[in-house]
């Protein structure tokens, strides 16, 4: 499966290298809006809500420039990615645990105990193929393939990746869940922050995934205020405007090159 992050592959592409000494994280707009992928959302919230800004340069945004560099960037041309002195470093997943142990963060995000951080991985590991191979098709189908072909899917289309997302949210309550205030216990850890990100764009798009789940509700909200209400919405504020991407004018070439990467991923 492709990552949602390759969707905005031609901003890397074309992205301007810049070296510097201390870490940089390189981020993504949405053709020419100041907004993230949501990819770039976690790493935010984690470095804001660690306070990881005060070590870090500031992120750069890679807008269309000149491809001058890029692939020093990342070699696998997709964003976040890391820059560290000479070391760069793709993914999502793994800049995050590169920065929670290199910088020590609290505890509670990646625990020092070997079996809590051991959940923390299969969360991850298991994340993948369920939440993540399910959630972000709901925006695929409702605004941006649509936005990108001219063609709305049939809605056939969508109720059955939410029949999918419905069987992954089950997994998720009962296996991770449970009874717990958080994936791995009573604080939030990066597992809670990978889930939160992809399962707010069903949202985005008016699929309401929390309605009628009250322990999933819960866990929300206690999400909400472990990262703190104003960072959560402003991590989120692109997903939960998402619609408004219908009204903007986008470069033909771009439609081109992106509208058969977006109909591959729901195959």
């Amino acid at each position: 499966m492709v990552s949602s992050s390759c969707i905005f592959l031609t901003e890397l592409e074309s992205a301007t290298f810049t070296d510097c000494r201390k870490i940089t994280v390189f981020w993504c707009c949405l053709w020419e809006q100041e907004q993230e992928s949501q990819p770039s959302a976690l790493l935010r919230m984690l470095c804001m809500q660690t306070q990881l800004f005060q070590t870090l340069l500031p992120w750069q945004i890679l807008r269309p420039s000149n491809s001058e560099g890029a692939g020093k960037v990342s070699l696998l041309k997709k964003v976040p990615a890391l820059k560290d002195g000479d070391f760069t470093l793709a993914e999502c997943t793994a800049i995050l645990l590169y920065l929670s142990r290199k910088y020590n963060t609290p505890d509670h995000w990646y625990p020092s105990d070997i079996q809590k951080r051991a959940q923390v991985d299969e969360y991850l590991s298991w994340h993948h193929a369920n939440i993540r191979a399910n959630a972000p098709k709901t925006m695929w189908i409702k605004v941006l393939i649509p936005l990108f072909t001219g063609q709305p899917l049939p809605s056939e289309k969508l109720q059955e990746v939410m029949e999918g997302l419905s069987t992954s949210l089950k997994q998720f309550e009962e296996r991770f869940l449970q009874d717990k205030a958080f994936i791995i216990g009573s604080e939030i850890s990066l597992a809670d922050l990978v889930a939160i990100v992809e399962l707010m764009q069903p949202v985005g798009v008016g699929c309401d995934i929390f309605e009628d789940r009250p322990r999933l509700m819960e866990w929300r909200r206690r999400v909400e205020d472990a990262v703190g209400k104003e960072l959560f919405f402003q991590a989120h504020e692109m997903i939960l405007n998402i619609k408004e991407l219908s009204n903007i004018q986008i470069d033909p070439q771009l439609k081109e090159h992106l509208a058969p990467v977006l109909m591959k991923m729901l195959k």
